[in-house]
């Protein structure tokens, strides 16, 4: 299992030029997807002018599918105040866009669990546009419209502040809210568990093997199957 540091410098590289609001948002998204058992990727940060004129040519102009309907100066991305993430998958080296994919198996869309800390910590979200809905995309617009950012504008003091408030915000309750608590199995320390607001949560498998039963995935039904060892053939 890759460690939150190798998670968050598989990123790194992606996060540079990013403002610096942006930036630390962006850093809290990783931080909090990985602790849920969501390990992300940013694939796309800060990108030039050029680059954005080049990926709108891009079935359009030039081979392959539209992937934008934003010309150069026309996106978010291009002053530093977007990201593009992906899920990054247990091989550390491969991502997916899966919007169903349910790699922790706790019966919630891993994308969808991403969206949620994105939209905690303040990011709006491309997949709520009701025009083209751009799903792995993540801005922070601190008020400003495109057309004011083309004009040479800045985020203004008090919406940046009003990020890092909201960022600082979220971690205070994160660490109000959660509390560790050993999970063990006769006496024997099999897991650590989280206690949030009351309810303590702890790995299905892990619990279900040290009692002696299986665990399964549908996907298609979304559903988490325990068999134990008593139940086996109990039909035939």
């Amino acid at each position: 299992m890759l460690t939150l540091i190798q998670v968050l410098n598989k990123s790194a590289a992606r996060l540079s030029g990013l403002h610096p609001a942006v930036l630390a948002a962006a850093t809290t998204l990783i931080e909090r997807c990985y602790a849920c058992g969501v390990p992300i990727l940013i694939t796309q940060g800060l990108r030039t002018i050029a680059e954005q004129d080049a990926l709108y040519a891009q079935g359009r102009t030039k081979p392959g599918a539209i992937v934008t309907n934003a010309r150069g100066g026309y996106s978010y991305h291009n002053y530093g105040l977007a990201v593009d993430f992906a899920l990054l998958l247990p091989n550390g080296s491969s991502v997916s866009w899966d919007m169903n994919r349910d790699g922790d198996s706790d019966c919630t869309a891993d994308w969808l669990e991403v969206v949620q800390q994105a939209k905690a910590i303040g990011f709006e979200w491309g997949g709520d546009w009701t025009s083209f809905k751009d799903y792995p995309h993540f801005q922070l617009s601190f008020g400003l419209t495109l057309a004011a950012l083309r004009t040479g504008k800045k985020p203004a003091a008090a919406a940046v502040e009003a990020v890092y408030e909201r960022i600082k915000l979220k971690e205070e309750q994160t660490v109000k809210s959660e509390i560790t608590a050993a999970v063990k199995v006769n006496g024997v320390k099999i897991a650590e568990g989280m206690m949030v607001n009351g309810i303590t949560y702890a790995p299905v498998r892990v619990i279900a093997e040290a009692l002696g039963a299986q665990v399964g995935y549908n996907s298609a039904t979304k559903t988490v199957d325990i068999i134990s060892s008593g139940l086996k053939g109990a039909g035939s």
